[in-house]
């Protein structure tokens, strides 16, 4: 407790130092993207407004929910990007009202409307079952098809998962498996695929990383990542269970009061409806808009997703937590 706050008073030294950075008010842009993304966005605002001095920092998506939290309206910070929408939800009380402001054609049920109007839908992140096809061979084994199939005695010790008490990639999953399987069953589900699990990976990531050094032959991963690692000339195949493929979804919002700060809303406006769309099509393309592009190579197409109902509760996710007993 006594770190978090540290960090929080160590984060909010730092955006007062950088608002008189060269004698002009800053606007504050909290992000919890890559930093390559990040980096990207900073630049396209320098060369958009060179009027104003925007800043584009990196925050986690539960650090920055809890900034808010602490801070309200009266925070430096102006505007949230890729923060998940659980998270949103819990802050949306010191969110503006951001009506008419999207004039992007959201698919149904991720336009803003359906968030009161509070954020906009910034990205998708899916998941998949991801083998090392290498790997597989050198063991003898078909891919999986199934999550069923990843509870058979051959693949002991050459799956991976996120843990979900630390990754929201792990959670997606668990969630999923609730959903379609009911609570009881997935939790048994869960001691069985434990029995042949490698390893509960601390990050999203670490699935990806394990298939990588061929640690494991099957990992429950990022979509995204798998698809990065392929381009990369890595041997992953990328397979969809019936069930769908599991995601969670993130928002970017503007902070209620800030919209009448010198900026704040031209930028704002520019980067839900110009960026956004720029984002998804290079970076993060997993189906959010209506005809959306998607420029990044062997990306899956008509992806079909999985039954998500409650992703966005947060204490739902507290209570399935506190029942996940790895």
């Amino acid at each position: 407790m006594k770190k978090g706050i540290v960090a929080l008073l160590l984060v909010t030294l730092l955006f007062t130092l950088m608002a008189d950075f060269g004698g002009k008010e800053s606007i504050v842009i909290c992000s919890s993207a890559e930093q390559f993304r990040n980096d990207c966005l900073q630049e396209k605002l320098n060369e958009k407004f060179p009027q104003y001095n925007v800043i584009v920092m990196y925050m986690p998506t539960g650090k920055t929910a809890a900034k808010i939290l602490t801070e309200g309206k009266n925070t430096e910070v102006d505007m949230l990007v890729g923060v998940e929408t659980g998270y949103l939800r819990k802050i949306q009380d010191s969110l503006a009202d951001i009506s008419g402001r999207s004039n992007i054609q959201y698919i149904d049920g991720l336009g803003p409307e359906n968030y009161e109007n509070r954020w906009v839908t910034w990205e998708r992140f899916a998941g998949a079952i991801i083998v090392n096809t290498e790997a597989l061979e050198k063991h003898g084994l078909e891919a999986p098809k199934t999550y069923e199939d990843l509870l058979k005695p051959e693949y002991k010790n050459l799956v991976a998962m996120p843990d979900p008490k630390s990754s929201g990639t792990g959670y997606f999953f668990y969630k999923n498996w609730v959903n379609t399987m009911g609570e009881d069953e997935a939790l048994a589900y869960v001691d069985k695929l434990h029995d042949n699990l490698k390893q509960f990976t601390e990050s999203g990531s670490g699935p990806i990383k394990m298939l990588t050094q061929g640690e494991v032959a099957v990992g429950l991963g990022m979509t995204f990542q798998a698809v990065s690692e392929i381009n990369e000339g890595q041997p992953f195949e990328i397979i969809y269970p019936p069930t769908g493929s599991p995601y969670s979804l993130t928002g970017t919002a503007l902070i209620d009061g800030h919209q009448d700060k010198t900026g704040v809303s031209e930028v704002f406006d520019y980067i839900i409806n110009d960026f956004l769309v720029y984002d998804k099509e290079n970076f993060s393309p997993e189906l959010v808009l209506k005809d959306q592009k998607n420029n990044i190579p062997n990306y899956p197409q008509d992806i079909q997703y999985a039954d998500m109902t409650g992703i966005e509760d947060v204490e739902e996710k507290e209570r399935l937590l506190s029942i996940w007993k790895y």
